[in-house]
């Protein structure tokens, strides 16, 4: 059985990653300070025999002993981590130190959950793993992006440095049960507004692409990402078909039935007109490539939101 530790377990992605790691039979230490995590994301799984909640911060050093450790903690939306800006940029360089720190103690390996963010406002398409990124790094997502290039610069440096076993991640847009509603996300803003039968939301245009992968197929490239030992990244993993933010509203639309019309208001500042990326790597060490269609995600995504709205309204 192997013991693994999932920083910001209770979150979207980490909770869904505690799932499948419980499934498989390994012993799961969730932990999370609840900034933006939420108890009811794995409240499923308390009081299972291989399941343990635990509410810490990585900003301050844990002592434990484990075999791997994801670490997913840091805000992922940018309404959640321009809340708290320096909270942001601790826990990506801080948090990173200590939850390194941890995997050299006990010989754990550790798989840093990065993100497409580190492309900025990429000037090559598709992002390949090799492409050092178009960053503004005093601009108002610095906090993340450069946060988050810090954390994947610690981790090669670790590894040189004390041989800790490194994975790296880069992850691009998730969506899927358990995000929040309020997130300021694109998916959830658009299916939340649709459902209350308010204007979407289009920043700009609306000709901006993204590319959406969900979350069961993220969950399954990290796990692939963890356990081969042929690369250490950073792997790209997302959805290589891009929307544009019109197509998006558009499926939206017609997945909840919604008569809602579009508004357009101002494009944010450093807002990326492109993000896609190229998958290569993932097929080619990890065998991977998402299964799941925008269709079909969003049907699962529009019922998790649909109850929540129906509980939410009791």
């Amino acid at each position: 059985m192997t013991s693994i530790l999932v920083t910001g377990g209770a979150g979207f992605v980490g909770s869904h990653l505690c799932d499948r790691l419980i499934e498989r039979g390994d012993e799961v230490l969730c932990l999370d300070n609840f900034f933006t995590g939420r108890k009811v994301n794995v409240e499923h799984l308390i009081g299972h025999p291989r399941f343990e909640l635990i509410r810490h911060d990585i900003v301050h050093p844990v002592f434990l002993e484990v075999d791997q450790i994801y670490n997913m903690a840091c805000p992922a939306s940018p309404e959640a981590y321009q809340f708290n800006p320096i909270k942001t940029i601790k826990t990506s360089t801080v948090g990173m130190v200590n939850i390194l720190g941890l995997a050299k103690r006990c010989r754990a390996r550790v798989l840093q959950a990065s993100t497409s963010e580190v492309y900025g406002d990429p000037t090559v398409h598709p992002q390949t793993e090799d492409y050092w990124g178009h960053v503004n790094p005093i601009g108002p997502r610095s906090c993340y992006d450069e946060g988050k290039r810090v954390a994947e610069s610690l981790c090669i440096n670790y590894h040189l440095a004390h041989a800790v076993e490194i994975r790296i991640v880069r992850i691009f847009n998730t969506y899927g049960p358990r995000m929040d509603p309020g997130d300021g996300r694109v998916i959830s803003n658009f299916i939340m507004q649709a459902l209350r039968g308010e204007p979407l939301t289009i920043y700009g245009d609306g000709s901006q692409t993204r590319s959406f992968c969900f979350v069961d197929d993220l969950v399954e490239g990290l796990i692939r990402l963890m356990n081969q030992d042929e690369e250490t990244g950073p792997v790209n993993i997302g959805n290589p078909i891009e929307n544009s933010m019109i197509q998006l509203a558009e499926s939206v639309l017609a997945e909840t039935g919604s008569k809602s019309t579009l508004t357009h208001v101002e494009l944010p500042a450093d807002d990326p007109k492109q993000r896609c990326p190229d998958i290569s790597k993932a097929k080619q060490f990890l065998d991977w490539s998402p299964q799941v269609d925008l269709k079909t995600g969003l049907a699962k995504t529009v019922e998790y939101y649909r109850n929540f709205i129906a509980q939410s309204d009791k």
